[in-house]
């Protein structure tokens, strides 16, 4: 592996991030020092163990298979960022999804995915049965729900024991009520209507009627407890990973999509908080105008937040979701962050989304109610897409780090806003994103033109023996960014992996094939690691 050098541009310029230098630094605490981490989503965690005398195993690896990946490798993947020198993890949301697998659309802005939960872990705190033989073989989701409600009965077997695990149980129904009450009660009545969207539920559920209320608290009682169970297993073991992260001083990155789903308990239990008709139907949804994705916008069928009935809460809803969100990682992307300075409306009754028009947002009053409540408020700025005047503005004013992508930094000319020499320090650099193809299957897709264009003017940033027949894409790409200016460097796993077509997590404006990308130990050489460190080290990150 070649070790390259960038030409270096001035830290903290004013006249590129509209601040004035002398705060630049004291007020820009998210992003603390020069550093690297890996873009991998929990799903994409493997299914088996790495070798017992890799450098950086451990007793806490999982001997379980599942359909995808979950919490279990979530310690072996944490020692093998430590072991390579990164200090952070970007993980993607962790709620609960629909049958699309898309982190993006959840059933709830608080909850995690149960799906998530480690089977072993439930075994290590006696609800499930010791591992046999016979059940060290791929299981189904199915099976993992099955595994979940055997550990539930046994838990409620043992509630009239007043032990740690019954009062650390109590204490979190408490904690988190403020959300957990309507997302069970939510998750209970769905389950209960074959996964229906609530707007086709009866009326009276529909309408959280307070006899259908009472009725379903009583009739589902016990679904709706299971339900509590699983997200007090899911945050419990979440905080031990987090735990153990902290121990090996990664840093959690976690990410927020702006809106919610229209089916969620977010929704249904906080209708007067968006923009829906006496029935519960959008009036108007969300999307984004046609760009680099997709020529005819994509319509993400999110409801719009009705922002008067936010505002004359006090944001109180916001409040509560950045604080669940806070207590789970330690810096966090507003994931649609052009959406609090104008959001596109699409009417709910357009075909598509280039049928939209740009509706203000109270951006500012919302960051500055987050900003009161929170000491510190440790937001990054997804600032990509159609970034006018209006979103900078509002991202500068926070002095929030925003994005930048290396795969956009070549169509254009000198000015392009994603090459190097237009990078600052209170930025976060990434090679490509979850919505990107790998950085190699983007190299290979360009014709050849293109690609001496990208070549040449990598060329200018990077030593020229970086590109040769022995550091092939996507390693000149990730020289370039790990040289840069940027504060925090994160690069997927796909680029660490040198991956190519075929292995992408997702692809905007599609619904199919996405979010079902996993890696697999055997694909990391034995080099892989100590060369990842020294060229880390050697960049002082």
């Amino acid at each position: 592996m070649v070790v390259v050098a960038l030409q270096r541009v001035v830290l903290c310029d004013p006249a590129m991030n509209n601040l004035p230098e002398e705060v630049c630094d004291e007020k820009t605490p998210v992003l603390d020092k020069r550093r690297a981490g890996i873009l991998l989503p929990i799903t994409s965690l493997p299914e088996v163990p790495f070798h017992s005398d890799a450098n950086f195993s451990n007793d806490n690896y999982t001997t379980m298979n599942n359909h995808n990946g979950d919490f279990s490798q979530a310690f072996a993947f944490i020692d093998f960022l430590h072991a390579a020198g990164c200090s952070v993890w970007q993980i993607l949301p962790l709620g609960p999804t629909h049958p699309d697998k898309s982190p993006y659309q959840c059933l709830s802005a608080h909850a995690g995915n149960p799906l998530l939960i480690s089977v072993d872990w439930l075994r290590e705190l006696k609800y499930l049965p010791k591992l046999t033989v016979a059940d060290d073989v791929t299981f189904t989701e199915q099976d993992k729900k099955n595994y979940l409600q055997q550990a539930f009965t046994i838990f409620k077997k043992n509630k009239s024991q007043k032990n740690t695990i019954q009062k650390d149980y109590n204490e979190f129904i408490k904690v988190h009520a403020v959300w957990l009450q309507d997302y069970a009660l939510f998750m209970a009545i769905r389950q209960s209507q074959g996964d229906q969207h609530w707007i086709e539920w009866d009326s009276a559920l529909r309408d959280r009627a307070e006899h259908a209320m009472e009725s379903v608290r009583i009739t589902l009682s016990d679904a709706i407890e299971k339900i509590k169970f699983e997200q007090y297993i899911f945050f419990q073991q979440w905080q031990k990973i987090k735990s153990y992260a902290h121990q090996k001083n990664i840093l959690l990155f976690g990410d927020m999509p702006l809106f919610v789903a229209h089916d969620s308990a977010d929704v249904w239990a906080h209708r007067d908080l968006f923009m829906l008709d006496e029935n519960g139907q959008a009036k108007i949804v969300a999307g984004v105008p046609p760009d680099y994705f997709s020529a005819e916008g994509q319509r993400w069928g999110n409801p719009h937040y009705h922002w008067q009935s936010l505002q004359s809460q006090h944001f109180q809803w916001w409040l509560e979701r950045l604080s669940t969100e806070l207590a789970r990682i330690d810096l966090l992307r507003i994931d649609h962050f052009r959406g609090l300075a104008a959001s596109w409306a699409i009417p709910a009754t357009a075909a598509t989304a280039a049928e939209g028009y740009w509706l203000p947002v109270p951006g500012a009053e919302l960051l500055q109610a987050l900003n009161e409540k929170f000491t510190q408020l440790p937001l990054i700025a997804e600032d990509l897409g159609i970034i006018t005047p209006d979103v900078k503005c509002l991202r500068d004013q926070f002095y929030l780090p925003g994005m930048k992508i290396l795969q956009f930094a070549f169509d254009s000319g000198t000015d392009n806003p994603y090459l190097p020499a237009q990078h600052i320090e209170n930025c976060v650099l990434y090679t490509g994103t979850h919505d990107n193809n790998t950085s190699l299957a983007w190299y290979d897709a360009l014709d050849e033109h293109q690609k001496n264009t990208v070549d040449n003017i990598l060329k200018t940033y990077i030593n020229t023996e970086a590109i040769n027949h022995k550091d092939n894409m996507p390693w000149p790409l990730i020289y370039c960014a790990l040289a840069s200016v940027a504060k925090l460097v994160i690069l997927p796993m796909q680029d660490i992996l040198s991956l190519g077509e075929g292995n992408r997590t997702n692809t905007p404006g599609t619904i199919d094939n996405n979010w079902q990308w996993r890696f697999s130990w055997s694909q990391i050489s034995p080099t892989l690691v100590p060369e990842l460190k020294t060229l880390l080290q050697f960049y002082k990150r």
